[in-house]
């Protein structure tokens, strides 16, 4: 297992990032639309199909919602889907699709049961099960929008087929998670590969590669979707403890991986595993972003579509948005909001990065929008 030192990657000393905002990009508060009295857990855009950008999707108790952002600042309800289960608390959601390109919403929560909305139908499409305890996050592979993995309490991460309904691999067993899992991610070009983090400090890398024939075999499978051979993955790449306590948060940039825990930092590091020679599998932490009061469980920071920029909340209803490539990281702005103190449990940044969405515990959706700035307008 490889493991850091404190504050200290295998290589040169990590980078550090300043909290004195460059302002390179100002926003101002253009809107909040209160939802409900539930805490809203996560907020998204639709980064799947180039029609529906300025789409997004939020998810509190038992609702999903879909919204289009207004070119005035304002947000419009498209539509709204209640769950059955009256207990249900939607902690997660994803946008995926069908081969025929149809957009869909992948969400889940805390009955540990996956319902795909179909937003050309407004009506459910299809309802997955599986898990044993709730589930903490659903991603998609953008290079495949038709399948999505998801991460559960019940210690595993499971790959899906959205088209034909299968649970094709379980990541769990002998190399896997011993607490749950609370963040999973597709590697954004190596289609074989993905990472998970969760409660037991750990951040695992796994390939699919030897079971691809699987994921291959689920787009034309005919019979039950229970008959389906689901194989186990039992073993990772590598298994890395890069935080001391346990982590929430996990995406690839390229082939370095941003994690955050509970320790006010979101941190950037380049997992070496053995497949690339390394002789155990080793990290290297290369840079960090303080993000001051991140200290509690479950907040999720996003980034634009290129990567270019990250925002994330904290307990204060505070946003820091940095420059993800930078080195070291520069923070572009500090958003806060006399509206906002309560925390912020996701973000979501628009395509290019001009407009952040943040949803939280106040059962809120603030929007804030870039201003244009004096030199330009000049």
């Amino acid at each position: 297992m490889a493991r850091l030192g404190p504050g200290q990657g295998l290589g040169c000393e990590a980078a550090v990032g300043s909290l004195t905002p460059s302002r390179s990009r100002e926003y101002k508060l253009c809107s909040k639309h209160t939802e409900g009295k539930r805490p809203l857990y996560a907020i998204g855009f639709n980064f799947i199909d180039a029609r529906y950008y300025d789409v997004f999707a939020t998810v509190g108790g038992n609702r999903v919602t879909t919204y289009r952002g207004l070119p005035d600042g304002n947000l419009a309800v498209l539509q709204a889907y209640i769950d059955g289960d009256n207990a249900q608390s939607f902690y997660t959601l994803s946008w995926a699709c069908d081969l025929d390109g149809t957009p869909l919403l992948v969400a889940a929560g805390s009955n540990a049961v996956i319902r795909v909305i179909n937003c050309a139908t407004e009506k459910l499409f299809k309802t997955f099960l599986g898990h044993g305890d709730s589930i903490n996050e659903i991603r998609t592979q953008p290079l495949k929008p038709s399948l999505f993995i998801s991460a559960s309490k019940d210690e595993s991460v499971r790959l899906w087929n959205v088209h034909t309904g299968i649970c094709i691999l379980i990541f769990a067993g002998g190399g896997g998670h011993r607490n749950e899992v609370l963040s999973v991610d597709f590697h954004p070009s190596d289609i074989y590969r993905i990472a998970s983090c969760g409660m037991d400090n750990t951040v695992k890398i796994w390939s699919m590669k030897e079971f691809w024939p699987y994921v291959e075999k689920s787009f034309t499978w005919t019979d039950l979707p229970s008959k389906f051979p689901t194989k186990y993955v039992q073993f990772p790449l590598m298994t890395s403890v890069v935080h001391s306590n346990y982590v929430d948060c996990t995406r690839w940039l390229g082939d370095f991986i941003l994690s955050k825990s509970v320790d006010n930092e979101i941190v950037l590091w380049e997992p070496k595993t053995k497949e690339q020679g390394a002789a155990e599998g080793s990290i290297d932490v290369l840079q960090k972003y303080p993000v001051p009061d991140c200290d509690i469980w479950f907040i999720k920071f996003s980034c634009d579509f290129h990567f270019n920029q990250l925002a994330i909340g904290n307990r204060e209803g505070k946003i820091y948005v940095w420059e993800v490539q930078t080195s070291p990281p520069v923070l572009i702005t500090r958003l806060s909001s006399p509206q906002c103190k309560m925390p912020i449990r996701q973000t979501a940044v628009s395509f290019d990065g001009s407009t952040i969405l943040a949803c939280g515990e106040d059962g809120s959706i603030y929007r804030w929008d870039e201003v244009e700035h004096q030199s330009v307008k000049n």
